[in-house]
Formats: structure tokens, sequence, C-alpha cells
């Protein structure tokens, strides 16, 4: 795909391409301290980096894959069919042997770097030589056109159109919800957005309900457990006795399950999950609160609202009890306010099932 050729004379100039901040700060002053690169700009998404490669000339992008807009794996395909040039991946994704890491070689990046899964800053100051070696490199290679039928090869192998866990729903419930849980996953498809689901329910019975679930509807649906990757396509019920939470682990979500003291009188607890989520995922995710005695989800829910996710309870008429979502509606958490057969859709609407 690519082919060693004389770079051109001076500084190589980069363009840095990540969603993060704090990432594309830290890469511009690392890559900014070697005599022998320049960094001429930044992009937050692969749109905006599509222009100013026409304004600066870059001769090296840095791409990460997990971005808002379009996803780095479909930017890196247009880019080497339309205007081929040397791509170095920055990713927690691209790990050597992992398959998007091949997918991306496959399409014509010539290198690749993992960005560290935790304390990214110090981390890539670790990576400092190795990181401008590499882009100094890739300004050596001459990267050849993607032609139509190794595009379709790739796409054929893998789908373009990469699924990541770059969508979340989070569903909360106690009195009624075991049948409102499942009312609303029988009308999920079976590459619905990864799923995670607080039930007030007790230890000898989370498991068996989620195998209930897991009958009746077209996603695979599993009892939480610690460290559980959260995949599109599957729903995670947390277990009894514990909260189920989730982590930001590089650019994936996982399953944390605690012990520690309950949360509005429970154990697992809505609020623990969606204010996880709100932390985690932010305006990526959708959230549900649905039937329930008490209060416990409302500061939760609310917590999502203003992170940005899209927020919704079920309404009084079709609720057993109109406890929890009810105080959702007081506090201002919930976006709408939807009868049971109408929250499936709004959360599939509202997390753009299918992609960009």
């Amino acid at each position: 795909m690519a082919m060693q050729t004389p770079q051109r004379p001076g500084k190589v100039r980069v363009l840095i391409i990540d969603d993060s901040a704090l990432v594309r700060q830290v890469l511009s002053e690392i890559l900014s301290q070697d005599p022998g690169i320049e960094v001429v700009g930044t992009a937050s998404d692969p749109l905006i980096a599509r222009d100013k490669i026409k304004q600066l000339e870059p001769d090296v992008l840095t791409l990460d894959v997990e971005m808002p807009r379009m996803d780095g794996l479909t930017f890196l395909q247009n880019l080497m069919r339309l205007r081929p040039m040397p791509v170095v991946m920055v990713s927690s994704l691209t790990e050597a042997g992992a398959q998007v890491t091949l997918d991306a070689l496959a399409l014509g990046a010539v290198d690749f770097v993992t960005k560290p899964r935790l304390d990214v800053e110090r981390g890539l100051n670790n990576y400092a030589g190795e990181l401008c070696e590499r882009v100094r490199n890739a300004a050596r290679a001459r990267v050849a056109r993607l032609q139509p039928a190794s595009a379709a090869a790739a796409a054929q192998a893998t789908p373009i159109k990469y699924r990541t866990t770059d969508r979340l729903i989070a569903i909360g419930a106690s009195t009624g919800g075991t049948e409102a849980i499942r009312v609303l996953l029988e009308q999920m498809p079976a590459d619905a957005p990864a799923t995670v689901i607080t039930q007030h329910i007790p230890a000898a019975f989370s498991k068996p309900f989620a195998e209930r679930l897991d009958r009746h509807s077209k996603m695979t649906v599993v009892q939480a457990e610690d460290d559980m990757p959260l995949l599109a396509g599957h729903a995670y019920v947390a277990p009894g006795g514990l909260h189920l939470r989730v982590q930001r682990s590089g650019a994936r979500w996982r399953c944390r399950l605690g012990e520690d003291d309950p949360v509005r009188r429970h154990r697992p607890s809505v609020d623990a999950l969606f204010e996880s989520v709100a932390q985690a995922a932010g305006a990526n995710a959708s959230a549900a609160l649905l039937t329930g005695m008490g209060d416990d989800g409302a500061r939760g829910l609310l917590a999502l609202r203003k992170a940005g996710a899209a927020t919704m309870v079920q309404d009084e008429a079709s609720s057993v009890v109109w406890g929890m979502p009810g105080a959702a509606y007081t506090l201002g958490a919930a976006q709408q306010v939807l009868p049971l057969a109408e929250i499936a859709g709004a959360l599939l609407i509202s997390t753009n099932v299918g992609g960009t």
C-alpha cells in the first residue's frame, strides 16, 4: 500500500485529528519539541480536518478512530481514495493485532501508536520519542491511492461502518419494571446500541430475570459481570445486591460492579447507574426511567440531561407506580414523558441507530 520515497525538504508538517482537546494539546507539545516536525494545525473531527488539509497541506496526519460525525476508518477510506497521504493512527483501539489496526493498515494507514488507556497525558509523553520517529518515518512514505476494488474488498471483510460503543442506552425501573423492561426490549432490534439496565430486584432473581428478557428480545441479554465490555446488540442487567456502573476504558465502555453502600436505600441503584453513564458517555447516551416507587433515578436522570443525553420517563397512565418517573419529571430531568409503548422508539431515535 505504501512505498518509500524521499521526503520533501524542510520540517514534516503534521495535522493532528482527535476529538479530545487534551490529546490534541499533548500531541502538539510532543511533536513540536522535535526539531524536524512542525504541527501546522489540529482538528476535533474529520469534517473539520477535511477543510484544514486543503488549507494547510500537511505531510502527515495523526488520526484517532472514534470521533464525532465520522469515525476514523470511514475518513481514512475516503482520504485514501480521494487524496492519499501518510497517516499514523493514534488511538486506544489501534493495538497490535487488533482487528481495527489491520483494517486501518489495509485502508492505507502507514503506522500506528497506541493511545494509553489511563493517564493519557503521562502515557503519551512516555511514547514521545517513538511517536516522533513514526511520524518522521511516515513522511517518507508515498501512499498509493485506494482503488475501488481494494475498497470493496476491505468493506467486504469488515464493514466500514465500524460498530463501536459510541451510543449507549440506560434504563432504570422498580415496581412494575420487570414487565415494563420486557415490553421495551421486545421492541429493540438485534443491532440496538449497548443497553445497561438497573431494576430493583433481589439477588436470587436477577439472573433468571436477565434470562427471561433474553428469551423475549432480539438483543442478547445477560446479567452484567465486572469488567464486561459493552457491545452493540447486547443488554446488561445489574445483579441483585450490586451496583452496576459504566466506566470508560480507552474508547470503550465496561461494566463495573460494586458492593459499596446503597444509594437512595437501593443496591443496585438507578442513580448510581445513571450518574456513571452521565460521566462516561454524556451526550452519547439516552436514558429512560420507568415505573417504580420512590425517587431513585430522578437525580441521575437530571445529571444525564445536564450532560447532554436524551432523557425520558414513562407516563403516569402506563406506569404501575409513578413514583420514580414522577420525581424525575418534577426535577425537570425528563425531556419527554411517554407511554411505555413509545419509549423504545424514542430511545432508538435519540441514539441515531444505524450509524452515519
